[in-house]
Order: structure tokens, then sequence, then C-alpha cells
């Protein structure tokens, strides 16, 4: 089985930072990609930011030049680094990972449990 375990939620001031890790585990043969979700109160999941295993990303505008992926592919965890928080930023914020389980497998996307996230004065 596959498992996503997330860490590093919690309260933050507006304008402050906080780093988000994620790491997966269990029977995986290959990651083609990891990325972050956030779901706010009475909105939709939404896209933060994903990345490839060649290091390509895909940022929400809403996000970009305050957020940054980063991954660990040796240790398959992937990073969130939040600068310039805002308190739009409160959210819980979900793990993803496309994985194939081997070489018989296909690809398919996977969920952490989530973590919250705070911002607030």
């Amino acid at each position: 089985q596959v498992q996503l375990v997330e860490s590093g939620g919690g309260l933050v001031q507006p304008g402050g930072s906080l780093r988000l890790s994620c790491a997966a585990s269990g029977s995986i043969f290959s990651i083609n990609a990891m990325g972050w979700y956030r779901q706010a109160p009475g909105k939709e999941r939404e896209l933060v930011v994903t990345i490839t295993f060649d290091g390509n990303t895909n940022y929400a505008d809403s996000v970009k030049g305050r957020f940054t992926i980063s991954r660990d592919n040796a240790k398959n965890t992937v990073y969130l680094q939040m600068n310039s928080l805002k308190p739009e930023d409160t959210a819980v914020y979900y793990c993803n990972a496309d994985i194939r389980k081997s070489v018989l497998s296909y690809y398919a996307g996977y969920w952490g449990q989530g973590t919250q996230v705070t911002v607030s004065s």
C-alpha cells in the first residue's frame, strides 16, 4: 500500500513563513509527479503547485512568487516553502503523488490526509 505522510502545518501570522513536507512510502515503482492542493472552508479543492520528476513545475497564479516547491527524489519527499503568507492562504493542504506501484501497473493518484494551515493575527 502507498502512504503519504505530511507535516509542517500550523498557525502563522500574516507575512510569515511555513514549510510543509510530504513523504511517500510503501509499494512504489516510480513517481511521475508530486504536488500540493488546498481546500478552504466553503470552497472547492484547488491546485497549489505540482512538480515532475525532472523538475518541471506548475504553480497556481495565487501563489506565484510566494510559494516554492522542491523535491528530494531519493527520499520520495516533496516540500512546500510558503512565504509572505496571507489570510486567504488558510486551508487544509493536501499532498498528492502520481505513483506507479510496479512495472505491471499504471500511474494513479494518491492523497495524504491533509494538514491545516491557518494564517491569522
